[in-house]
C-alpha cells in the first residue's frame, strides 16, 4: 500500500477505538490516538532507508509492533519518572488503570494497522518474523493500485467520521 491506502487502513482500525474513547467521555484521547496513528502510519516502511534491511522484513512483524509499543510505554514511564505530568496534558490511563499499557497498545496498534494494509497486497507480510518465514496475504491488489489506495482512504475517512458521529449522536 501507499501512503493514502495506509492512512485509510489506520482510520479503519482507529474507528472503533475512537468511538469507544468518545463514548467514555475522552474526545481528547480519541484525537491523540487518531493523530498518532496517522502520523506514524508509514513507520514500518523505514526499512526502505536502512541499508541491509529487507523491505517487509523485521519492521513488518508483530515483534516490531511490540517493540514500538514498548518504546511508547517506556517513554511514558520515563516522562513520569522525571516529574513531567503526562496526565496533566490531558492524557489519562484507560487501559487497566495504567498509562503505560495505554501507550503500549497505541504503539502496537499503529504498526498493526500498517501490517494489515500490506497484507492486502500479493507481497504480504511475515507477521511472525523471526519465528516463521511464511508471508500472509489476501492478495487483493498490488500496493501501487491507485484506485485501491484512494478507495481505502475514502473508506477509512467514512468509517472514522461515522464512528465519531455515532459516538456523539447516541
Amino acid at each position: 500500500m501507499y501512503w493514502k491506502g495506509h492512512c485509510g487502513v489506520s482510520l479503519l482500525v482507529f474507528a472503533p477505538v475512537g468511538f469507544a474513547l468518545v463514548r467514555l467521555g475522552r474526545p481528547d484521547l480519541a484525537f491523540v490516538v487518531g493523530a498518532t496513528m496517522l502520523w506514524l502510519t508509514m513507520l514500518p516502511d523505514a526499512d526502505h532507508k536502512i541499508p541491509g534491511l529487507p523491505h517487509r522484513g523485521p519492521t513488518h512483524s508483530l515483534l516490531f509492533a511490540a517493540l514500538v509499543g514498548g518504546i511508547f510505554a517506556g517513554g511514558v514511564r520515563a516522562l513520569s519518572s522525571v516529574g513531567i505530568g503526562v496526565a496533566d496534558a490531558g492524557i489519562v490511563a484507560l487501559a487497566g488503570g495504567s498509562l503505560a499499557v495505554f501507550a503500549f497498545l497505541l504503539g502496537f496498534l499503529t504498526v498493526l494497522a500498517h501490517l494489515l494494509g500490506d497484507a492486502l497486497t500479493p507481497m504480504g507480510v511475515n507477521f511472525l518474523w523471526p519465528l516463521s518465514g511464511r508471508r500472509y496475504t489476501v492478495s487483493a491488489w498490488r500496493a501501487d493500485n491507485t484506485v485501491a489506495n484512494y478507495a481505502l482512504f475514502g473508506l477509512g475517512v467514512f468509517a472514522a467520521a461515522g464512528a465519531l458521529y455515532a459516538a456523539v449522536a447516541v
